[in-house]
């Protein structure tokens, strides 16, 4: 037997500790310690200055990703103290005049009208330009530190400030070297933004070094391009087939969308990996597993065919052209036959998307980088459009052949030239497909189903209602009986093995609810029986008050 307890233990923070919690010491390690000078370097503080007063912006928002909020404070005194009117080549600056003395002097009526604002959480991904967040501030224009994936966005100018990183460029020179042996070899070189500014140096020196076919590739703000956000050589211009000619170099790690979408381009894939600014000896080689990565996205593809409900995920809320693009998705998936739902739940995380656990798979409608999602921890699969066109299509068109792109602009484009992004098209299918089966439905006395179950090869299960909307005979004779004047939104449960339909609708949504789901909200797990009649519980008064210390009513209570 254990030791009699004399007290209660402790099981939360004493209150002496409440507010004194500090920061562990490896943390403060990693956080690099920047003088005004490196500051002004790397943040570009006179450029952007400059785009300041030349645009005439008077309220802007600061973006900064979570590593780099330790600098934010700084690099707002630096921009407020280049605006003011003070700053000019006969006075400069104690702090090494900041870079910007030969700008002109902004008025006392311009610098009062200057509003800089720090957005320290985005509302998705760090990489995107967070709008929504500006516009809450009611800002004209966005400057957006760190590495970004140079979407083009839908309502504010943007100035991307990359803040270019520090770079050994001998031994990435070394590592090129050890990579590329041969003089005459045609590579690319390209890198991640932070070190974008180091393209062109290090292929000078190649050139000096004798090798005749190296390409630098610019950032351009394009990721639907040949190769995404980069400038291609002039040969793949005038013919992009010749892409897979070449070889790509890339200066630090590669995010894995990129990777995916360059395995089917290019010749092959070296990286130059940099951890903690050191630049690794010799290059990696990533084909062979990123063709194993690719094999796997094929395998989720089709292991999705079969599922009848689909959730469209927003994430993003700022990239151009999503809302055409999430059109076009549902438009896909009702020409399919299948249901969708649309959902906004800000970041994504596992806990957020189980919650709808009637959801067969979700398709995600983000950036070209952020809209690929390792979902191994996620309850549903979660693929992007690109994919979702190839989960949509039947076993026998369905044709893999190694190509794989991240964003959705592509898509659009590509369904555009097919003649399958028109939404009136998709419609006008939709109902002669509808007709003709209302027809033979007449014609034939079947049972009242929406179709046979289908045994699935891929899970071992039967997979009943594969597409619970293509059957319009439940749907007409629902319309038939309702009164089209007086909406409900009420859910009606109709005669055994016929769906639930909201509105004369069919709904799997609604029928998930009706049979599948135990727990429908707050009150539902307990009734209370009134004359005859199921009344929700009686309203009584909660606690109040902080977690040290609650209320009921007037009594106080621990």
């Amino acid at each position: 037997m254990g030791e009699n307890l004399t007290a209660p233990p402790v099981l939360s923070t004493p209150d002496t500790h409440i507010l004194n919690e500090t920061v562990p010491a490896e943390a403060l390690r990693h956080v690099e310690k920047l003088s005004d000078e490196q500051l002004d370097t790397r943040y570009e503080i006179a450029r952007t200055v400059q785009e300041i007063r030349q645009h005439k912006w008077k309220r802007v928002a600061l973006q900064f990703p979570d590593q780099m909020l330790p600098d934010s404070a700084r690099v707002y005194q630096l921009l407020a103290r280049g605006l003011k009117p003070d700053v000019s080549a006969s006075q400069g600056d104690e702090r090494g005049d900041m870079r910007n003395a030969d700008l002109p002097a902004m008025t006392n009526n311009e610098r009062d009208r200057v509003k800089l604002t720090i957005l320290a959480d985005t509302s998705y991904g760090s990489c995107c330009v967070d709008e929504i967040a500006a516009e809450h501030v009611d800002a004209e224009a966005v400057v957006h530190y760190g590495r970004a994936c140079l979407s083009l966005t839908a309502r504010l100018p943007v100035l991307h400030v990359f803040t270019t990183k520090d770079l050994d460029r001998d031994a990435v020179i070394r590592s090129f070297q050890s990579t590329f042996p041969e003089l005459d070899t045609n590579v690319i070189v390209t890198a991640d933004v932070p070190y974008a500014a180091h393209v062109d140096p290090v292929c000078n020196a190649l050139v000096d070094l004798g090798y005749t076919k190296v390409f630098a590739a610019s950032v351009v703000h394009n990721p639907s391009s040949a190769l995404p956000n980069r400038t291609v050589p002039a040969s793949v211009t005038e013919n992009p087939a010749t892409l897979n000619e070449w070889h790509i170099f890339h200066i630090s790690e590669p995010p894995t969308s990129l990777l995916l979408t360059l395995t089917s381009r290019v010749a092959s894939i070296q990286v130059c990996p940099i951890s903690g600014g050191d630049v690794a000896t010799t290059s990696r080689a990533l084909a062979a597993s990123t063709k194993l990565l690719l094999r796997r996205r094929y395998a989720l593809v089709t292991s999705l065919s079969t599922v009848p409900v689909w959730g469209i995920l927003i994430n993003t809320l700022s990239v151009k052209n999503y809302l055409h693009m999430v059109d076009h998705v549902k438009s896909q998936i009702a020409k399919a036959g299948k249901k969708s739902y649309l959902f906004v739940v800000g970041k994504l995380n596992a806990s957020k998307v189980a919650n709808f656990s009637e959801i067969g798979g979700w398709v995600v409608i983000g950036c070209w980088e952020s809209s690929l999602i390792d979902s191994k921890d996620f309850y549903k699969p979660i693929i992007t459009p690109f994919e979702l066109d190839l989960a949509l299509k039947t076993d026998d068109s369905r044709v893999w052949t190694g190509d794989w792109r991240g964003d959705f602009q592509g898509v659009l484009e590509a369904a555009s030239a097919s003649g399958q992004g028109s939404e009136r098209a998709a419609t006008a299918d939709d109902m002669a497909e509808g007709s003709d089966r209302g027809d033979m439905a007449n014609e034939t006395d079947s049972e009242e189903e929406s179709e046979p179950p289908e045994f699935d090869l891929r899970t071992g299960r039967y997979i009943s209602r594969t597409r619970p909307m293509q059957d319009r005979r439940a749907l007409r004779d629902s319309s038939a009986h309702s009164d089209p004047s007086k909406p409900s939104s009420a859910l009606a449960k109709r005669a055994n093995g016929e769906m639930v339909s909201v509105n004369g609708m069919a709904s799997p949504a609604a029928e998930f609810l009706a049979q599948k789901r135990t727990w429908r909200g707050l009150g539902s797990d307990f009734k209370i029986r009134y004359e005859d009649e199921e009344v929700g519980s009686a309203i009584e008064e909660g606690r109040t008050g902080v977690a040290r210390g609650y209320t009921v009513g007037e009594s106080p209570r621990t």
